[in-house]
C-alpha cells in the first residue's frame, strides 16, 4: 500500500490528525488501554513540548488536535509507544483473539514485528484559522453524540469536550490558541 502524501506542512503550528486502529479493530473499550494513550500524550508533553488542542478516543480510532516542534516524529513515537504497550497489554490479558486478528491484519512489509496495532498514516491537516480549529473541536466533541454513545459532548469521558466545558479532562489541554 502506497505511503500517504499528507505531511505536517507547518511547525509547531496546530494540525488536526486520526490514528486508526489496524482493521477498525475495538482496542480502546477499556479504561486500562485508553490510559495508554493518555500516558503517551502527557510523556510527549513533559518530554517535547507537545501540545494537545483537543482529543477523542473512540473504541477503534482517535482524533485529536496537536502541534510540536517535529509534530511527525512525535506522532511516530506515539504510535510506536501505544502499540508496544498495548500489545503487551494484551499479553498479559491474555487477549488472544485479538492479538491473533492485529497480526493476522498486518501488513506484509512489517517484518520487525508480530502485530500492527495502528494504521499507517494519520492524514495531518493544518489549522489555519480559529474558524477550521472550532469546526475541528465541534467534530471531534461531536463524534461520540454522532455515534449515539451520549447526548452531550463532555458526558464522554475520553474527550476533552469536559476540558472545554469547563469540567476537570483526564488530560490537560490547551484551550488558549
Amino acid at each position: 500500500m502506497p505511503r500517504s502524501r499528507y505531511r505536517v506542512l507547518s511547525n509547531p503550528c496546530p494540525h488536526f490528525m486520526t490514528a486508526t486502529v489496524n482493521h477498525w479493530l475495538p482496542l480502546f473499550t477499556r479504561p486500562e488501554t485508553v490510559g495508554i494513550v493518555l500516558d503517551s500524550w502527557r510523556f510527549l508533553q513533559r518530554e517535547s513540548g507537545f501540545q494537545l488542542y483537543g482529543y477523542v478516543i473512540l473504541e477503534n480510532h482517535l482524533h485529536l488536535i496537536a502541534a510540536s516542534e517535529n509534530l511527525s516524529h512525535d506522532m511516530q513515537r506515539f504510535k510506536s509507544y501505544t502499540a508496544k504497550q498495548i500489545i503487551a497489554h494484551l499479553e498479559q490479558r491474555g487477549a488472544v483473539k485479538l492479538l491473533e486478528l492485529l497480526a493476522f491484519f498486518k501488513r506484509a512489509h512489517k517484518q520487525d514485528t508480530d502485530y500492527q496495532v495502528w494504521e499507517e498514516g494519520n492524514h495531518p491537516q493544518l489549522i489555519e484559522s480559529e474558524t477550521v480549529m472550532r469546526q475541528k473541536l465541534d467534530y471531534i466533541h461531536q463524534n461520540p453524540v454522532k455515534r449515539g454513545y451520549v447526548d452531550q459532548p463532555e458526558h464522554w469521558r475520553y474527550s476533552s469536550a469536559r476540558n472545554y466545558a469547563g469540567q476537570t479532562g483526564l488530560i490537560e489541554v490547551v484551550r488558549a490558541w
